[in-house]
């Protein structure tokens, strides 16, 4: 099947890249395709004729979508309309992808495909809307729903991923306060892209959740990081009411990846091998070749 990836120079989409050989993949970065115009998304899936469109594009500085809600909803949610209806009126398999913010955090037990998204942001309100749209518009979808996603391409929005910035701060020596009272499960792009392609080559459409298994505090990755490295930094915890941001955060985010489970898909990794896994690609490009 050819691929079109947009947002093929980020984090997941870097990752993706790796595993599609050159002649069924048509990668697009931000430069090729303004998804937010509906005449170029149109002009460019149509002139590549793709069988499956995947979408890693999103706009994801959490608190700045909170003073920015248009472009939030924009490029989260309208533009993600373009595609859907673009790849209805082709036949293609669209592949989007959403975020653990789109719940509030008050759960006791990780999040499951069954459970009412109630988003507590900027960010995960226009996340939602873009999974609506995709979801009523077109049955031939799969979104899946992600959550601390880090890479070695590090982040093309934010400049950076959480284990990145963590071990800058270590290596400069500052002291280095984590929150301790926010649970997720940081996920590792690479661990993520083969899993996605065989998904998709399953052709069981719908809603999954696809993250690392097991949960951690951003403090608790942190200290995982550091633990890994062989460093042993000024590290605290603290917690989200002493570290304001503009965006609330869900205190509890971790997603049960129960609709993967139930189709026998290759289970994801749990979270500390996957970050031990990154540290050993990073250490790789880092190191020079003898």
């Amino acid at each position: 099947m050819k691929t079109l990836l947009i947002g093929a120079d980020g984090q997941l989409g870097s990752d993706l890249r790796k595993i599609y050989s050159a002649d069924e993949l048509i990668p697009l970065t931000r430069g090729d395709l303004d998804i937010c115009d509906y005449a170029e998304v149109s002009r460019t899936l149509r002139g590549n004729t793709p069988d499956v469109v995947i979408n890693t594009a999103a706009y994801h500085r959490v608190d700045e979508c909170e003073g920015n809600a248009e472009r939030s909803l924009a490029v989260n949610a309208l533009a993600v309309r373009n595609l859907a209806l673009t790849c209805k009126q082709m036949g293609s398999i669209f592949v989007h992808f959403s975020t653990d913010y789109v719940f509030d955090g008050e759960a006791l037990r990780p999040y499951t495909e069954r459970d009412t998204p109630r988003p507590v942001n900027a960010y995960g309100i226009s996340k939602l809307a873009g999974e609506h749209f995709v979801r009523y518009l077109y049955d031939r979808h799969f979104v899946i729903r992600v959550s601390g996603l880090y890479g070695v391409a590090g982040s093309r929005g934010k400049g950076t991923n959480f284990v990145e910035m963590m071990l800058k701060k270590a290596q400069e020596g500052q002291d280095i306060r984590v929150v301790n009272d926010q649970t997720l499960t940081p996920t590792y792009t690479r661990a993520l892209a083969p899993r996605i392609k065989a998904l998709v080559e399953t052709k069981r459409y719908g809603l999954y959740h696809m993250t690392c298994e097991g949960e951690c505090s951003w403090y608790e990755f942190a200290s995982a990081i550091f633990e890994l490295s062989g460093l042993r930094p000024n590290l605290w915890p603290t917690t989200s009411a002493a570290f304001y941001t503009p965006a609330k955060r869900p205190r509890y985010s971790v997603l049960e990846n129960e609709n993967l489970k139930s189709i026998s898909a290759p289970p994801m990794p749990f979270w500390r091998d996957a970050l031990r896994d990154y540290l050993e690609e990073r250490k790789s490009r880092l190191t020079p070749a003898q």
